[in-house]
């Protein structure tokens, strides 16, 4: 319902199609786009995979409409099993899958929009692009998958962060978050063409450079870092639950209603 797939020139590309809400990540566009990732790793034809975007934006995160049981459901152990599956551990699978990822990103990409950039390997962003984590707001450190210090440094990280404000595509090129920045009717084709290069690669020889690239990282402590700070994340949900509830998810939702 929610996520297109289509195989041409050994590129599988896989849209998000909720362009009337934003590409707002419900769990069921969450479990579509996982099965489309999956499908892409075994798939014979494809040897790179590109994900994008239907509509103005990217995506604008978590669908807070979507992801809650009632007020008087709503567990610290409900929340953490959620959110391990669905943002922790399909984030990760995908950063791990075998073939080269490329992700195509114009207007928005809002907090959990983030969880489907980053496990890209590659970022080819529009020149309007607007990457943000407003989450501090809730009262919560970050997004689950904790890629910022990895992707913007820890100063910057710290930055974007502590004010909310967005990183412009031009920043995020200049820190190595984004590999290219083209104007918005361009996207598509340079992200094709760039995948169309890839493509030509011998796909062993693909499937080993991605795999010392992650593992390097992983030996830097990426793997851990991101297991460690997740669980610093669940201390927001829970402070937030002893102070009784997520007011500011109200304010988030005006905001996001803005992007349709």
């Amino acid at each position: 319902m929610y996520i297109d797939y289509e195989v041409a020139d050994r590129i599988a590309t896989i849209t998000l199609n909720r362009p009337e809400a934003a590409n707002a990540q419900n769990m069921q566009l969450l479990d579509e786009l996982d099965a489309a990732w999956t499908r892409a790793a075994q798939d014979e034809d494809a040897a790179v995979i590109v994900l994008r975007a239907e509509g103005r934006h990217f995506s604008a995160g978590h669908d807070l409409n979507d992801r809650w049981p009632s007020p008087d459901e709503i567990t610290l152990e409900w929340i953490y099993n959620a959110e391990t599956r669905r943002y922790l551990d399909y984030s990760l699978r995908w950063r791990n899958v075998p073939k080269p990822s490329i992700a195509a990103v114009q207007g928005r990409c809002i907090a959990g929009g983030l969880l489907l950039c980053w496990p890209c390997d590659l970022i080819v962003a529009s020149e309007d692009a607007l990457f943000s984590d407003p989450v501090v707001t809730m009262g919560i450190g970050g997004v689950e998958y904790h890629g910022h210090t990895w992707e913007l440094g820890p100063r910057k990280a710290k930055e974007i962060l502590f004010t909310g404000r967005p990183l412009t595509a031009e920043e995020a090129e200049k820190v190595g978050m984004v590999n290219r920045v083209v104007a918005r009717e361009e996207l598509d084709a340079a992200t094709r063409e760039l995948a169309a290069q890839i493509a030509e690669m011998p796909a062993f020889g693909l499937r080993q450079a991605k795999r010392a690239v992650n593992q390097t990282q992983d030996v830097q402590g990426f793997y851990a870092a991101i297991q460690s700070v997740f669980d610093i994340h669940q201390t927001g949900h829970g402070n937030a639950l002893s102070v009784g509830g997520y007011p500011i998810l109200v304010k988030l939702d005006e905001m996001k209603a803005k992007l349709k």
